[in-house]
């Protein structure tokens, strides 16, 4: 089963800028979800095997940009205009054989990485 390992979090102010990473060796669609204490997770971004395709929440859409270099098995996620409600613990998942807006939906994700913490002050 694939291995997921993300790297990147940290505490940033409101405005700033972080990339998250995540490697992960293999031909999975790969997505970003989050966790908020005392919220459920909710689905961030995801992206097709190819790089094709490209999907995201509407709250994350316009700052948040998900990308991947297969080459280094690795998918990024890089969020701009960061706020203090993007505050969470980062997950990103890889899913096999999936692919388009069914990407949104977290139980069709094989396998998950243990989470980074991404902290936004005020």
């Amino acid at each position: 089963q694939v291995q997921l390992v993300e790297s990147g979090g940290g505490l940033v102010q409101a405005g700033a800028s972080l990339r998250i990473s995540c490697a992960a060796s293999g031909r999975y669609a790969m997505g970003w979800f989050r966790q908020a204490p005392g919220k459920e997770r909710e689905f961030v971004a995801a992206i097709n095997w190819s790089g094709g395709g490209t999907y995201y929440a509407d709250s994350v859409k316009g700052r948040f940009t998900i990308s991947r270099d297969n080459a280094k098995n690795t998918v990024y996620l890089q969020m701009n205009s960061l706020k203090p409600e993007d505050t969470a613990v980062y997950y990103c998942a890889a899913a096999l054989n999936r692919r388009g807006v069914e990407l949104r939906v977290g139980n069709v994700y094989d396998a998950w990485g243990q989470g980074t913490q991404v902290t936004v002050s005020s």
